[in-house]
């Protein structure tokens, strides 16, 4: 079997060269593709956001199949399913998410994901004056953007090097623009985590063979009155270029009762540079980290903090600003409720403002 020493390096190797190819095809491009489903990197579960989204390495119930397919070997009941649901920019965006695991048997597990985000009761006031030149309240329509994925996910144990688990997603995209737009997209992520005396390593990449989006515009949708002068779009295409994560993770053990989960994540890009604290033309580089206060693996306090981003305020003085994350957990006979507050700094007219984002997701694991 391969030893602890051997293992770290080749994780970390295999992360810079998943990464290194892609980004130097998006170097050879004038326009390297950014932010194509996004609402993929929002993250998912109360625990994973109250702990500044580092679950690469640590994560261990349904929501494996997000964060990392690995995860889903540790599952500690037989079935566990997760639900959750947030509230983004003071309740408009709505984002929704689900999902369920179960072993195969000692060495291999499957997982199904369900995400949505949506903005719902758009109004389209195009129509809203009529032939005549009168306002007609009636001829107002009401339509939804939302981005669907479903992700498919299996892990095995690899035999040869013990605690290594790999783990892969089929994901299929759907998005939706009402009745102008839709587009289909289908994509492969692949994880792997090891264990070795206390300590949790992981790796996951995703989009790792790119994801292509198809978009399908239908024209007469997009024509409005007759004072309309927005471009029509066309049929048209995108790409989601690979997203490298490289955790660790540890768990402590505290005086009496109570546990100190102490997590951290690199999240690299390669769609070109980014606003980050390591940003470079082949990858740029995000850190989180988390940690996780436990008494009894009954109740669990929370706290993280990731994207990091240098803002220029008004006054033309740049400074590093950061998301700050809060959670509280409680787990009992299989059921979990998981709680987070992740709070965003806004700039608005020269001064400091916050918006908050509440998670709730609800977690059960039953036999």
């Amino acid at each position: 079997m391969l030893h602890f020493s051997k293992v770290v390096p080749l994780l970390v190797g295999l992360g810079l060269s998943l990464g290194a190819a892609p980004a130097a095809w998006a170097q050879s491009n004038d326009a390297t593709p950014k932010y194509s489903n996004e609402f993929l990197n929002i993250g998912v579960g109360g625990r994973a956001l109250g702990m500044g989204n580092t679950q690469v390495s640590i994560v261990q119930d349904a929501t494996a199949g997000y964060w990392n397919p690995a995860g889903l070997l540790d599952l500690k009941n037989k079935y566990d399913g997760v639900l959750m649901h947030s509230e983004l920019f003071s309740g408009i965006v709505k984002n929704d998410y689900a999902a369920f695991a179960m072993p195969l048997d000692e060495n291999s597990a499957i997982g199904a994901s369900l995400i949505r985000l949506g903005v719902d009761d758009i109004a389209d006031t195009r129509d809203l004056v009529n032939e005549y030149g009168y306002i007609q309240y009636d001829r107002i329509r009401y339509f939804s953007v939302a981005d669907y994925a479903l992700l498919l996910s299996y892990a095995r144990r690899i035999g040869v090097i013990e605690g290594l688990k790999l783990g892969v997603n089929a994901k299929i995209i759907y998005r939706n623009v009402g009745k102008f737009a839709n587009a289909y997209g289908f994509g492969v992520d692949a994880g792997l985590q090891y264990e070795h005396q206390g300590w949790r390593l992981g790796l996951m990449a995703r989009d790792i063979t790119t994801t292509f989006n198809v978009w399908s515009i239908d024209a007469d949708e997009f024509k409005g009155s007759a004072t309309t002068i927005d471009e029509i779009p066309s049929n048209s295409s995108e790409v989601t270029l690979p997203r490298l994560i490289l955790g660790v993770g540890r768990t402590i053990k505290l005086p009496g009762q109570f546990t100190a989960l102490v997590a951290t994540d690199l999240e690299m890009t390669t769609d070109g540079q980014r606003n980050t604290p390591i940003s470079t033309g082949l990858i740029s580089i995000d850190p989180h980290a988390g940690l996780e206060i436990g008494y009894n693996n009954v109740v669990f306090l929370r706290g993280g903090v990731s994207n990091f981003q240098k803002i220029q305020a008004f006054s033309g003085k740049e400074e590093w600003k950061a998301q700050p994350s809060l959670g509280v957990g409680v787990t009992t006979s299989g059921l979990r409720l998981d709680l987070a507050l992740s709070r965003l700094a806004v700039e608005k007219l020269g001064q400091r403002s916050q918006t908050n984002s509440i998670i709730v997701s609800l977690g059960y694991g039953f036999k």
